[in-house]
């Protein structure tokens, strides 16, 4: 194979730089990894080049497809804070209906690995999910707080914009364990995360299922509970640092060290200069 392939597919819109790598492997009869190291002979995962892009990789790609580093980096998450890297999946966790049918079976977009979304970004539609029949009085009430809790997230990962707490670490704090008021009688307390204290909602629906295995190292939600994040994240932004104060309130022992050593720096402020204002939590 020569420096440069003969033939270069066009990415298509929003596709994944790892999918687009892999079309071409597929056209050419060769695997990804093999055909990558004709470029870049270190090389181990795709994934690793989806998200820890280097602008050497990026040349050397380009070069070889024939095609503008800025189009091969615009592919990557390398943009991307590293603490996004956990809301990305490895596999595609939704579709859009309307939009995966027009790209090809053996690819993908680079939103279908966003776990942060409920909407597509190229057509605005919410993705398909399985719901419960219990989903509108359980959720639905906080269908306009999620909107916005995606767009935190959204311009978090994907521009690098935060507010006073990074939106990415809003939703990790969210998924940390806590201790239920009143303490229940029964029951295992692995299913009442901090995200419960302001979606109530969030509790009922969780001691439905027979495991909960998310945590701040998987925060992956499935499409079903994901609006609860998004909206506490919008709630948690919105009422500001004193939100903070209120919720380790939730918490006992270690949790409730790792949540202060990770917020107190915001916290202390507000009460060193007076009562925090009302908190509002829809």
């Amino acid at each position: 194979m020569n420096d440069c392939l003969p033939v270069t597919l066009p990415p298509l819109p929003g596709e994944v730089l790892s999918s687009w790598i892999s079309r071409h492997a597929d056209y050419y009869g060769v695997t990804p990894l093999n055909m990558l190291r004709h470029c870049l002979p270190e090389i181990t995962t795709l994934r690793a080049l989806d998200l820890t892009l280097s602008n050497d990789s990026t040349s050397r790609i380009a070069e070889m497809f024939s095609i503008s580093s800025k189009a091969v980096r615009d592919m990557s998450f390398a943009m991307s804070p590293k603490v996004a890297h956990r809301f990305i999946a490895k596999q595609p966790v939704h579709y859009c209906l309307n939009c995966h049918s027009k790209v090809t079976e053996s690819a993908f977009l680079r939103s279908e690995l966003q776990g942060w979304r409920i909407t597509c970004p190229i057509c605005g539609r919410f993705y398909p999910e399985q719901l419960p029949n219990d989903y509108s009085s359980t959720f639905a009430p906080y269908h306009d707080a999620a909107l916005r809790g995606e767009k935190l997230l959204n311009d978090h990962a994907e521009h690098g914009l935060e507010t006073w707490l990074p939106p990415l670490e809003i939703a990790r704090l969210m998924l940390m364990r806590r201790i239920p008021k009143p303490f229940p009688s029964g029951g295992d307390l692995w299913q009442y995360r901090l995200l419960g204290a302001i979606i109530p909602n969030l509790d009922i629906f969780i001691t439905k299922q027979k495991s909960f295995p998310y945590s701040p190292k998987n925060p992956i939600l499935p499409l079903q509970v994901r609006p609860a994040l998004l909206a506490g994240i919008a709630i948690v932004e919105q009422s500001g640092p004193a939100m903070l104060k209120m919720l380790q309130g939730h918490m006992l022992e270690e949790n409730r060290n790792r949540f202060v050593m990770a917020t107190d720096h915001l916290i202390a402020p507000i009460f060193d200069w007076g009562q925090p204002q009302q908190l509002q939590l829809i």
